[in-house]
């Protein structure tokens, strides 16, 4: 199969996904709430309208043009995905398959219903894909290998894949970066980055750098839209038990009645928490933001005025170049060295 038809089946897998019908989607929905109870109907719903945002033939062929496929060996390669946030390991699923390379993954236990889905469709498409496509629960005899975990699984991934060509992501969280000056409709976005996923991503914002004499009331009021997420069970537990640590510890924090704001200069915070940390200049916004920059997925800030960042609300929707740590998936799986 070449590139032109690997294109094809997955521009095809993404004209099923924008086609499917109510029905069709709310048994999807429900079989994936059944698997893990925090793949709601909307995250589930955004995951799969971001998948075909960038399975189309313009984007995908733009996309791989970029790389020397042409050249590309095929080997085995293996992925130890995620199940952090729904379909979560399907762009290296994609990356993998569409450089013409064999894909043996081992599906997370909380997200393998809809992995098994998308991976059976592509191959009703292209019947080709089924002996390039396996999961198992060892990746024993791969040639590369791609893992997202936690900084503890990292190492153990470190030292395990060590003899043969890897990419092994660690834990990344997001942040926002606010001038004090931001109006209502921008503040209503960057509760997309917050809320999305129940704040389950690398790409969600989990920590805020405000000017000094910040106002934060203003900002919860803001996020008042954001409001039902309390009525999530998973998500209320989380909230009622991070309230009662604030309370007992006497911890000074401002709380909407779904979301608690607290000063920490730790980037990961909990569920139905953030952090907030304040600056007193540029120079010194720049500094706190370089200190975290090996753990930060991406940045956030008002139309992205801040460097490197993107526009409040569109962390969550990114394109199918935008790679997970900054390391280019496709560069490591078309290069000589693989």
């Amino acid at each position: 199969m070449n590139l032109i038809a690997r294109i094809e089946a997955f521009a095809a897998l993404g004209r099923k996904i924008g086609q499917l019908s109510d029905s069709e989607k709310q048994t999807i929905y429900d079989q994936a709430a059944q698997q893990n109870a925090w793949f709601t109907a909307n995250s589930v719903e955004l995951a799969l309208a971001g998948i075909e945002h960038f399975l189309n033939k313009q984007t995908l062929t733009e996309w791989t043009s970029r790389y020397s496929l042409a050249d590309v060996k095929s080997k085995t390669v293996g992925v130890a995905m995620a199940g952090n946030i729904p379909l979560v390991g399907f762009h290296d699923l994609l990356c993998i398959l569409i450089s013409g390379h064999q894909l043996v993954a081992k599906k997370s236990s909380q997200d393998s219903y809809l992995i098994n889905l998308l991976s059976d469709w592509l191959i009703e498409i292209e019947p080709e894909f089924k002996t390039q496509i396996r999961f198992e629960e060892r990746l024993n005899g791969v040639q590369a290998v791609i893992a997202t975990g936690s900084d503890n699984t990292a190492r153990y991934f470190e030292y395990y894949f060590r003899k043969i060509p890897h990419i092994i992501r660690k834990n990344r969280n997001s942040c926002a970066v606010l001038m004090g000056e931001e109006d209502e409709s921008l503040l209503v976005d960057l509760g997309k980055d917050v809320f999305t996923y129940f704040g389950l991503g690398c790409r969600n914002v989990s920590k805020l750098y405000v000017p000094e004499g910040y106002s934060f009331p203003g900002l919860l009021n803001c996020w008042e839209i954001y409001q039902p997420i309390i009525h999530h069970h998973k998500y209320v537990n989380n909230y009622d038990y991070q309230k009662s640590i604030m309370l007992v510890n006497g911890i000074h924090h401002y709380d909407n009645g779904f979301i608690m704001l607290t000063a920490n200069e730790n980037l990961v915070s909990p569920i139905s928490v953030l952090y907030y940390e304040t600056y007193k200049d540029l120079t010194d916004l720049n500094k706190k933001i370089d200190d975290q920059k090996e753990k930060i997925q991406c940045v956030v800030s008002a139309n992205g005025w801040f460097k490197e960042s993107i526009p409040f609300g569109k962390a969550q929707t990114p394109d199918v170049w935008d790679y997970a740590d900054q390391l280019d998936t496709m560069k490591f799986l078309t290069s000589p060295g693989d």
